[in-house]
């Protein structure tokens, strides 16, 4: 890579990869001057081996971006083997706590930081206004746009403050829609200015040092998916809100934005738009997909359709995150504790929901969203760890997770509790569907690893 726009194109990049080490090609464009990397659950084995890839990555080039989503709940990739020590967003907005709220994001960033971690593509900051929402749900901290606000600026300032970058996702709101961006172009008809942009402002007044862009049309702005919508990643996130952090694109690849112009095409808008940072690689994960991207960038650039002004501008702010990164001191030391005590806060019960020494969990399953991936969930494990036995008889316990956007999981629920008035149900989604016949029923708010077991504390004491 000789050319100088070429150079400033590679900045711009943040791939991803498979595998728990980096491919030749990762280590060859890092000591190019590749801007940075995405990691997900496939790339994560443990601590150490995590730790052992990014001083790898670093030592090919120190101000390399090495990004994750980690959001805890549902959504984690250090811990996708077993489920999270931390609850998501939408727990930690029912414990409505912000000094809370800001430990467990500490807690979480020491660990990042620790991992080597530079930029956490987290907190989701959109406000869940529709139910119906298949992508966001419990990784919203609620529907109150004053609530999730509150919430969002505590947990970018307990990330930030264990020294690694937090970004605010996914603007200007992905909380109005019914339909994932991963799979298809999502509409938000309410205008983000009634709502949707207060957690956004929350964050910048934080200081938040990323913003990630959302695959959404807002129709009171523009007819053009956020991402590549000039009015609004430079006139709203810009101009009106005054955001001079690093604008990231979220998955270049995601089809609400890929499909009809490819993945290629979609870079070169977004970074005309305002975009400064252009993730890909969940589902392109090859040098491949880099190479087209960076031909598409410098052509872009060759034929006007993409200022060389605007390109630097956004290499640059690529290199000014990586520069505030490597100002912050030491990880510093921490304990998972918060989690659960976290978790504690959030779950909430009614009714008789204490099980016996033996139990019949019945654990409906739904499919994860692609954010979340297949992350082990359930109280199966927890109940046990309480000496509950796991039989054919005893205390039925009914486990679901978004009862209200399954009707075929609501009939299933029915019937059971038809059959057995006494069961316990567990919800570990968004409690919006509390079935009548349910007498005794629990709300954990998300589906952690540590949200299981302090529901298992609430039927097992």
């Amino acid at each position: 890579m000789s050319s100088t726009i070429g150079m400033l194109a590679l900045r711009c990049l943040l791939p991803g990869f498979v595998g728990t080490s980096a491919p030749d090609w990762v280590r060859r464009r890092a000591a190019e001057g590749l801007g940075g990397l995405v990691l997900f659950a496939r790339n994560v084995d443990d601590r150490n081996q995590l730790r052992a890839l990014t001083d790898a990555l670093h030592h090919e080039r120190p101000g390399l971006l090495i990004a994750i989503d980690e959001e805890g709940g549902d959504v984690t990739r250090l811990e996708a083997k077993a489920g999270s020590s931390y609850p998501g967003n939408l727990a930690l907005g029912a414990a409505g706590d912000a000094e809370l709220t800001e430990k467990v994001a500490a807690a979480m960033g020491a660990r990042l930081a620790e991992a080597g971690i530079d930029l956490n593509l987290a907190p989701v900051a959109d406000v869940n206004t529709n139910p119906l929402n298949p992508i966001i749900g419990v990784r919203s901290f609620g529907s109150d746009a004053p609530a999730v606000a509150g919430q969002v600026a505590a947990w970018v300032t307990g990330m930030q403050g264990a020294g690694v970058a937090a970004c605010a996702k996914h603007f200007p709101g992905h909380g109005d829609v019914a339909v994932d961006s991963h799979v298809a172009l999502s509409i938000a008809t309410e205008d983000p200015r009634e709502r949707a942009l207060e957690p956004f402002k929350a964050a910048i007044a934080a200081g938040v040092r990323a913003i990630m862009s959302a695959h959404i049309v807002a129709t009171a702005l523009d007819d053009l998916p956020a991402t590549i919508s000039p009015r609004v990643m430079s006139g709203l996130l810009r101009d009106e809100l005054g955001f001079q952090g690093l604008a990231v694109t979220d998955g270049l690849e995601m089809r609400g934005l890929s499909d009809g112009r490819g993945v290629a095409e979609a870079a070169v808008l977004a970074l005309a738009a305002g975009c400064d940072a252009l993730c890909v690689g969940g589902g392109l994960a090859g040098e491949d997909v880099v190479d087209s991207i960076l031909e598409a960038i410098v052509g872009a650039v060759d034929d006007g359709r993409l200022p060389e002004a605007r390109l630097r501008e956004a290499a640059s702010r690529v290199d000014a995150l990586a520069g505030w990164r490597s100002r912050q001191g030491a990880p510093k030391t921490t304990s998972d504790d918060i989690g659960l005590e976290a978790a504690r806060r959030a779950v909430t019960a009614d009714g008789e929901v204490r099980v016996g020494e033996r139990a019949v969990v019945v654990q409906l399953e739904s499919e994860p969203s692609i954010a979340a991936g297949k992350i082990p969930w359930g109280v199966e494990a927890a109940l046990a760890a309480r000496g509950v036995r796991l039989d054919a008889v005893g205390s039925v316990v009914i486990v679901v997770r978004d009862l209200h956007r399954h009707p075929e999981h609501r009939a299933q629920v029915d019937t059971l509790l038809r059959q057995h008035p006494d069961a316990v149900l567990v919800e570990m989604g968004v409690p919006a569907c509390r079935p009548d016949r349910a007498r005794g029923y629990i709300a954990t708010h998300g589906s952690a690893r540590v949200c299981a077991i302090a529901a298992a504390e609430v039927m097992r004491p």
